[in-house]
């Protein structure tokens, strides 16, 4: 039988009319229960996420239950972190049996080979950002920063995370093939990984729809669920993007 895969990304739940939010992404994998084999949920589905051995943050529950559903309803689940949720350990596995993915994978479905991620770190440029990553991926300060009280961490969180909210909302409009970094990165891997059918993304906050320059791969980015919400869906031998509020197919740049 075919696998049918849905993928989704950077929900941010804990921000911004966060119950709505989160309802309405319960609705959603609520609604794609009936026929999904698989669901891939590549990173930012919080806005802040740091587990301690006693403690995750308050919250999320309706999401969290409705995961934990879905798994025992026999649905495959993979989560991969992302920027903002960088900091998953072992809660998913042990409570929920979802393994958390921390970087890039490949995934091969109706005979078809798939490379998801979260997207961030990728591409050229963003040194910054890089530099920064490595530091939240340091054994050493994530036990440093475990010694927090987890009110006065999430308040450290909370501040950087207002710094970029603004930005993070809103949809950045496509800058073009040269100028976008993940697209450049596929286009990178292609050389390499000439048998990529799809690659699907998150992080961007803009829902893509793209072929490379092979004329064969596919970059997908799954947007953001600020405003409506998109996913990607493989039926067959197709994946394509569509919109939740309308269940258009999206085919853009």
């Amino acid at each position: 039988m075919d696998a049918i895969v849905y993928f989704a990304s950077d929900f941010h739940l804990g921000i911004q009319n966060t119950r709505v939010r989160e309802q309405k992404v319960v609705s959603w994998l609520d609604q794609i229960s009936k026929d999904a084999t698989h669901i891939i949920l590549l990173g930012d589905l919080f806005d802040y996420w740091f587990e301690y051995r006693h403690y995750i943050p308050r919250g999320h529950i309706r999401f969290l239950g409705k995961l934990a559903q879905l798994r025992d309803q026999g649905i495959e689940i993979h989560i991969f972190t992302g920027n903002h949720d960088i900091w998953m350990f072992d809660y998913f596995q042990k409570e929920l049996d979802i393994p958390v993915h921390k970087d890039g994978k490949i995934f091969s479905f109706n005979d078809l080979n798939f490379w998801v991620g979260h997207g961030d770190g990728k591409g050229p440029g963003d040194t910054g950002y890089k530099r920064l990553k490595k530091i939240f991926h340091n054994p050493a300060l994530q036990f440093l920063y475990r010694q927090f009280h987890p009110d006065l961490a999430h308040r450290i969180a909370g501040y950087f995370s207002r710094k970029s909210r603004a930005k993070e909302a809103t949809e950045v409009p496509f800058l073009g093939e040269d100028k976008e970094w993940l697209i450049q990165y596929c286009e990178r891997k292609i050389i390499s990984h000439p048998h990529i059918d799809y690659f699907v993304f998150g992080h961007r906050h803009l829902p893509v729809f793209h072929t490379l320059s092979n004329n064969k791969s596919i970059y997908i980015n799954t947007g953001h669920w600020f405003t409506g919400g998109y996913y990607a869906c493989l039926r067959n031998k197709n994946c394509y993007l569509y919109s939740y509020e309308t269940g258009d197919k999206i085919f853009t740049k």
